[in-house]
């Protein structure tokens, strides 16, 4: 079965396999990937991978109103978590964006029908041949991440919400050759 080259090793198949891709309209699965590609910056998504169920399980299933109420205390408790990634400034933002998160679904009815508009709210269809193809940004990443930071969130550069539009199936960008290329 033919895969996408990023997804070469075996604990990558499940993901690439099932989630990545994939169109989300769950708000809470996609605060879920706001946050985890920006504990990634700088690192692996394998990394991250690796820590996701542990993210899970302190990051209260990723509720955004619990998170946003997040307290000195459980800041240190979460720094101290080698099960994270433990840097204060993404801690840190990860508690912002969570108020950030909620505003916007008080603006716009839900966080899915904000971050949508960035791709007219389709997924937009790739013919990447070779992980060589991919960009790291395009306009559409550029504008996210532009609009998320004036919103007040961090950690929303470009490369990582186009990384974020990639995961949450924004844009296929499954390499044609993939066996997930058509099914998704």
């Amino acid at each position: 079965m033919k895969r996408c080259e990023w997804a070469g090793k075996e604990h990558m198949h499940g993901y690439h396999d099932v989630e990545w891709g994939v169109p989300v309209h769950d708000d809470r699965l996609l605060f879920e990937f706001l946050i985890l590609e920006g504990a990634q910056a700088g690192l692996s998504w394998d990394t991250i991978l690796k820590k996701r169920e542990h993210y899970r399980k302190v990051y209260d299933g990723f509720d955004a109103k619990k998170i946003a109420r997040y307290t000195p205390r459980k800041i240190e408790k979460l720094l101290a978590d080698s099960g994270i990634v433990r840097n204060r400034l993404k801690v840190a933002a990860s508690i912002g964006n969570a108020k950030a998160f909620l505003a916007v679904q008080k603006e716009f009815g839900s966080f899915d029908a904000y971050i949508w508009q960035f791709v007219g709210g389709k997924p937009k269809k790739n013919k990447w041949k070779s992980l060589k193809e991919i960009p790291a940004t395009t306009a559409q990443s550029d504008a996210m991440g532009k609009d998320l930071k004036r919103r007040g969130f961090k950690f929303v550069g470009s490369t990582i919400c186009y990384a974020f539009m990639q995961a949450v199936g924004m844009v296929n960008d499954h390499e044609v050759g993939c066996f997930r290329y058509r099914q998704v």
